[in-house]
């Protein structure tokens, strides 16, 4: 007759427990057998919980005690979700396990409960900013909701690997919260804005900003990008901060890559730059660094967007200098993104083609029926330059 595993204990203070000790395998990395051992008050929870382990163990589903902490849980998720990707997209994996690994970080991923994670949404939206606002205060829905988003999707990996029992970040719902409106120019307020910048030395940059274009497709242009006699430029590149650094990379996505027609204001604004940089370098003399020639339009590698002594600018600087000429001329406070969004819905409102509108931002189309049925092609695109030319016509 078999020997009944759970055993009967007496403590000192005569209060009774009953104990068994159940072989769960061998160590995956040591090779070593492990036991575990468990304690109830009552009989029957003992040989009901005895029979659940036993069961798991012969169908290999039982979760052995892991000492795995959450962030070799999010380490470990990390290695497979950035790998391959955009210097700014592993970055922006790795900021959303930010407030995660402060809070939870060192603790044992299988100790972690549904309260912690509430816990953790809590302290984000009351105190977890460190950046991008004033330190201490509360983190957006949207920014909340995406480290969840991908603490979930840690945990998730974890549970089959054997490290988690269940996914409780899963049962946390996400947070809801209104998207904020963008905040967008009428066309009187561009062609103040354009009557304001130009003569300031970066106003062709300025125009290409308000003409739609990212950021960091704006810095990313190279005069070898540029064809002043074509009237046409070639998004190729694009200069991004991620973190503290500049990085040179590709478009966001396939349709990034294009080529615009230019109107002739930006074509003269252009010229005006080219002749502001090459009077620049005359008086910088060798402490000019971008190596231009008065013989071509371009020399390969130079930047459209440089200071005075021919550097490219840096990102933030150049997003706080827009902000520093609106409250110079008093214009309504934007950011510099919203410019993007200006031209693109002045354009929808001059009747160009939604098509035409989405390829010239390098978009994918939104809707199903126009990803599928309704096409644009870089010959249309003169339409988005004509519209844009009369919009912002300031003479």
């Amino acid at each position: 007759m078999a020997r009944d595993p759970i055993k009967k204990i007496v403590l000192k203070d005569g209060a009774t427990r009953y104990r068994f000790v159940v072989d769960i395998g061998r160590h995956p990395a040591t090779g070593k057998r492990q036991q575990k051992t468990h304690t109830f008050d009552r009989k029957g929870e003992a040989r009901k919980k005895y029979d659940e382990i036993r069961h798991k163990v012969s169908e290999g589903t039982y979760i052995r005690p892991s000492d795995v902490t959450v962030n070799e849980v999010i380490d470990s998720f990390l290695r497979g979700a950035t790998r391959g990707t955009r210097a700014t997209t592993a970055r922006s994996y790795r900021d959303a396990f930010r407030c995660p690994r402060e809070l939870l970080g060192v603790r044992k991923a299988q100790t972690v409960s549904t309260d912690d994670i509430e816990e953790l949404v809590d302290y984000m939206l009351t105190r977890g900013r460190k950046r991008g606002g004033k330190p201490g205060t509360g983190l957006s829905g949207r920014s909340v909701n995406l480290t969840l988003g991908r603490l979930k999707a840690a945990f998730e990996l974890a549970v089959p690997e054997g490290k988690l029992v269940r996914n409780v970040v899963a049962l946390v719902k996400p947070v809801s919260y209104r998207q904020a409106e963008r905040e967008t120019w009428n066309e009187a307020e561009v062609r103040k804005f354009l009557r304001e910048t130009s003569r300031d030395r970066l106003e062709a940059a300025w125009r290409l900003s308000l003409y739609g274009l990212r950021r960091s497709e704006v810095l990313g242009l190279r005069w070898e990008d540029v064809d002043l006699t074509a009237k046409t430029l070639k998004i190729v590149q694009t200069r991004v901060l991620c973190g503290y650094e500049t990085f040179i990379e590709e478009p966001k996505s396939r349709n990034g890559l294009r080529e615009l027609p230019l109107d002739d204001d930006l074509v003269a604004a252009l010229e005006r730059l080219r002749m502001v940089q090459m009077a620049e370098r005359e008086v910088a003399g060798p402490a000019y660094q971008a190596d231009l020639s008065s013989l071509n339009w371009y020399v390969r590698g130079t930047y459209l967007v440089t200071d005075e002594l021919g550097m490219p600018v840096h990102p933030e600087w150049y997003s706080g200098e827009f902000g520093r000429i609106l409250r110079a001329v008093g214009l309504r406070r934007i950011a510099l993104h919203d410019s993007r969004h200006t031209a693109l819905s002045l354009m929808e409102k001059a009747h160009v083609p939604i098509s035409i509108v989405s390829k010239w931002a390098g978009h994918y189309d939104s809707a199903f029926t126009q990803k599928t049925y309704v096409h644009a092609y870089g010959e249309d695109l003169k339409t988005g330059a004509q519209a844009l030319a009369e919009i912002y016509r300031i003479a």
